[in-house]
């Protein structure tokens, strides 16, 4: 008797791998779409989930954003039951806000997903796959984003999970139709209006001709290498922090003797952590300039109406007075 066919058999066994080092051992949820990347992912979470003693939970969010979206929803939860999810439910939510549509649909998404975990707690499995973080990686090198950003998406990112990371959308597509499942083609995807549809139909393909193939492999790569360097340096931040935090503030003479890129990342993790929001390379390199390039210069301005300054050896973030 053969076993399943090999594009299924992949997924399957990514799946497996990540609910395993995971330590998933309840319940899991797998965000449906409907397209070829996450029916893969629902079946393979099911296929395991039967064999692990898991339940699977499929949720569909429906954005409203397209005529019968209601409908198209309701198709791609039958369709996740059909493939073997314990339960399919439809989460409605409303796009608004600002950023554009991309940014307010994705807000939209991920806050119902999060929400609809029991008391919060819960893993929600996404079928990002490994073109997906090429694409993640290609925009944050345009962007000039750093090494946080290059490094992609993370598989274990509580509550999310991505555990297609390794895996091609080709694969899920191969997966689909062995299973005799036919995806949903999302008429955004093909809307060159978004930077990612470009990315995805022009860029990756023309480097993928000029560098002869295994560019999307190479920058998923890069990432893994990136994230595991970033998750290092962040560790030894932490330690930093520790030593340099005060009730008055962060003590400059600790700080002062690290290297750059350390000594940034520690601030940065102080700025998030005192409210500062919006935090761009320029502000933290003019609040790294208390530390590295101190002349007595005044304070820095920071998103929030919130300012940094540095006395009596120490760093502070607070709200100016008010002059009035």
């Amino acid at each position: 008797m053969s076993g399943p066919d090999p594009a299924i058999a992949a997924v399957r066994a990514a799946v497996r791998e990540f609910l395993a080092s995971a330590k998933v051992t309840d319940e899991v949820c797998v965000a449906v779409s409907g397209g070829a990347d996450s029916l893969a992912l629902a079946e393979a979470a099911a296929f395991t989930g039967t064999r692990a003693g898991l339940k699977v939970r499929a949720l569909v969010v429906d954005h409203g954003l397209q005529d019968g979206s209601a409908g198209i929803a309701a198709k791609a939860a039958d369709t996740a039951r059909k493939l073997g999810a314990d339960t399919a439910e439809v989460l409605t939510v409303k796009v608004e806000g600002p950023g554009g549509p991309e940014a307010a649909a994705r807000r939209a998404r991920y806050g119902a997903l999060r929400s609809a975990l029991p008391g919060g707690h819960g893993l929600v499995l996404l079928g990002h796959t490994l073109d997906d973080q090429a694409e993640t990686v290609l925009l944050g090198l345009g962007r000039g984003s750093g090494p946080r950003s290059l490094a992609g998406m993370r598989p274990h990112d509580p509550p999310w999970g991505r555990p297609l990371l390794g895996v091609t959308r080709a694969t899920t597509r191969r997966a689909c139709r062995a299973l005799g499942v036919d995806p949903w083609q999302d008429p955004h995807n093909e809307d060159p209006r978004f930077t990612r549809v470009r990315l995805r139909t022009e860029v990756v393909p023309l480097l993928e001709d000029v560098l002869s193939g295994g560019v999307a492999a190479s920058l998923a790569r890069t990432a893994a290498q990136l994230r595991e360097d970033t998750e290092a340096l962040d560790t030894l931040a932490g330690e930093v922090h520790l030593r340099a935090f005060t009730e008055e503030g962060l003590d400059v003479a600790v700080l002062a003797t690290e290297p750059p890129a350390l000594r940034r990342r520690v601030l940065r993790r102080w700025l998030l952590d005192s409210g500062v929001r919006e935090l761009t390379d320029a502000h933290l390199r003019s609040v790294d300039a208390l530390v590295g390039n101190w002349r007595g210069q005044g304070g820095v301005w920071l998103p929030g109406d919130l300012v940094a300054t540095r006395a009596h050896g120490r760093l502070s973030v607070e709200a100016p007075q008010s002059t009035t």
